[in-house]
């Protein structure tokens, strides 16, 4: 058994790869601030697109480029809430009649879930 075991290098455990004749891509240093005063810098490729914010490694807030560059501010739409939707379809005196006619409709036991049922003047005539 021992005649079968590999001898010298350790498997997986080493590159026999060397760096010459190798060219590395040109890199740069960018360097980010978060609010906290944490300082670090990011190495990135020179081609690379520089992000103005970047995610601090040691608090997780937002960091800023530290050679000035602000993010792009974005143009937000305000929220339109359902009563907004609303409004763009119907008036509010519209609102206010379709609400009085429901309302009369419901204390008349006409609408509404079964339990709260009156019987009704006319099925009780009949």
């Amino acid at each position: 058994m021992a005649e079968r075991t590999l001898r010298g290098a350790r498997l997986g455990g080493q590159s026999f790869e060397d760096e010459r004749g190798i060219e590395f891509a040109a890199r740069q240093q960018v360097g980010y601030r978060c609010p906290q005063g944490h300082q670090f810098e990011i190495t990135m490729s020179d081609e690379a697109e520089v992000p103005t914010t970047w995610e601090c490694p040691r608090c997780g807030a937002e960091a800023l480029n530290v050679a000035g560059n602000l993010p792009e501010e974005k143009n937000e739409k305000p929220v339109r809430t359902h009563w907004d939707m609303l409004l763009e379809r119907r008036s509010e005196s519209e609102l206010e009649d379709i609400l009085k006619e429901r309302l009369d409709l419901l204390r008349g036991g006409e609408i509404g879930p079964a339990h709260l049922h009156r019987p009704s003047k006319k099925r009780a005539g009949v």
